[in-house]
């Protein structure tokens, strides 16, 4: 996993959002904060809430001048499903070869029900206007996580 004060991996990946689809790099985050979190897949009940979370609180990180990108393996096509599904106002990336998620320490072993499986471990990233990497949530638990990010954005 990155480390607080590094910069944040490069990155070239589809994203949806409720306007569309586009290509975002990392080069084009550049100049305004960003808060970014990897979940394990779309349409889960974890996954759907935390979405769902960053996608309410939206104006607050907007008032901060802060972007908010979702990341997980899955295709633009069920990104897509999924935020209209749950009216969702925030990006999602999609690194359907997990190769971003491998470099930012999200990918690997998991365990559930006595079964071992590779996934995304469920984490957050805030990201300063320059591209450093200034707090770092991992293995997020959903509850209460949302006002975690935004007070530490409060605080850049």
């Amino acid at each position: 996993m990155p480390e607080i004060g590094k910069i944040l991996p490069s990155f070239t990946l589809p994203c949806i959002t409720p306007e569309g689809e586009k290509t975002v790099s990392s080069e084009d985050l550049t100049g305004k904060p960003l808060v970014l979190f990897f979940y394990p897949r779309d349409n889960t009940p974890g996954c759907t809430r935390e979405a769902g979370e960053f996608s309410a609180m939206r104006p607050e990180f907007d008032k901060l001048g802060i972007q908010i990108l979702g990341v997980s393996k899955d295709s633009v096509k069920s990104h897509a499903k999924f935020i209209a599904k749950h009216d969702l106002t925030i990006g999602l990336l999609s690194d359907e070869n997990s190769d971003f998620c491998e470099r930012m320490g999200v990918w690997g072993e998991k365990k559930m029900y006595g079964k071992t499986f590779m996934g995304i471990t469920r984490s957050t990233f805030l990201v300063d206007s320059t591209g450093i990497l200034r707090h770092i949530w991992p293995k997020v638990k959903v509850p209460d996580h949302v006002n975690a990010v935004l007070e530490q954005a409060r605080a850049l």
